[in-house]
């Protein structure tokens, strides 16, 4: 199997540091910067899917929030359900003059249907999307485009439909969740460690994934797709796939993410919210796994801060964060450690 050594600086110490502060902090954060810890590492699930399509297969996707959107109105969608009175209808529909619940809504009260849900549309939406696209060999610049055009107008459509979706306000109000409740304080140790538990997972199997004979094969793709046509290998059916596990990934995030903050709405999930998960990736280096964690934390934990000081400042100062990186670390801060330990 390769040694993604050369390909991943971080390895193999900063993965096991980052575990041991998850393991720790549990018993080190308030209840409130575990909370908020939690939702970070729930970010950080969807950037592990943009390391493995954006820096192995060379595949810039602007329109992640779409996805990790899915994953979260999948979850939310069965929270409203589970809170409802027998036969009544969530109170955003009534206020928009509905008198029952879209058909499509019913499934979601079963909580198989509501893991399933989060599991499979993401990845199916996005095996479906990417294979419309690459069919045609459209790559580089203009996937791009396309795939902030879709985030656009997923928004647009969430937000147009007020009497399903809640509009621009989202869903929220969320007591419970599969028979927990959601104030408990043993419910959020809970869903910290599933969320740590996703994190470690999804890590380990992009890992594997990347050391084998599909990892390489992607790699190649990217750096040379006409020569991996010559050598009789098709490159779409790699990168079909590559996307639809990192949409599946974002999914998971984006559920993973509700549960923790409460809310989902289309402030999550539009053209901004997706060209700043880049921006994490990016920053912490879209080559490295490890990296793309950090830069997802760091990133969020800056955003925390300086936007509540100064809520206007901060899209200035990640643009400038993104500047930097690209200009002076295209290889993020995994490429940094890279340099300084040669």
């Amino acid at each position: 199997m390769p040694d993604l050594s050369r390909l991943d600086p971080l390895k193999p110490f900063l993965p096991w540091l980052l575990l041991a502060l998850g393991l720790v902090a549990p018993f080190a954060l308030s209840a409130y910067d575990l909370n908020l810890l939690a939702r970070f590492m729930a970010m950080g699930i969807l950037a592990l899917g943009l390391v493995l399509i954006w820096g192995h297969g060379g595949i810039l996707s602007l329109g992640q929030g779409v996805f990790f959107g899915l994953g979260g109105y999948a979850i939310a969608l069965h929270m409203k359900l589970a809170d409802l009175p027998s036969g009544e209808i969530p109170d955003f529909m009534v206020w928009s003059g509905r008198d029952s619940l879209p058909f499509w809504w019913t499934p979601f009260s079963s909580p198989a249907f509501t893991i399933a849900a989060i599991l499979i549309v993401p990845t199916l939406v996005g095996a479906l999307f990417s294979w419309a696209v690459f069919h045609r060999r459209v790559g580089g610049t203009y996937f791009a485009l396309i795939t902030q055009a879709l985030a656009l107008a997923f928004s647009t459509l969430i937000i147009s439909r007020q009497d399903v979706t809640g509009g621009f306000n989202g869903l929220t109000d969320f007591y419970s969740v599969f028979g927990f409740g959601l104030a408990s304080p043993g419910t959020g140790s809970g869903l910290y460690w599933v969320t740590l538990a996703v994190l470690c997972v999804a890590f380990v199997a992009l890992r594997w994934l990347l050391a084998s004979r599909f990892g390489i094969l992607l790699r190649a793709a990217r750096d040379g797709e006409n020569r991996v046509r010559f050598l009789g290998y098709s490159p779409t059916p790699f990168k079909v796939v590559a996307f639809a596990i990192a949409a599946m990934l974002a999914g998971v995030g984006g559920a993973l993410f509700t549960l923790h903050a409460g809310v989902v709405s289309p402030a999550l999930i539009g053209v901004v919210p997706s060209i700043e998960m880049v921006v994490w990736v990016a920053i912490g280096g879209r080559y490295s796994l490890a990296g793309a964690i950090v830069g997802a934390l760091l990133v969020n934990l800056a955003r925390d801060a300086v936007s509540s000081a100064f809520p206007e400042l901060w899209l200035y100062l990640m643009g400038a964060l993104f500047i930097f990186v690209v200009t002076l670390l295209p290889r993020g801060l995994a490429g940094l450690v890279k340099r300084k330990a040669a």
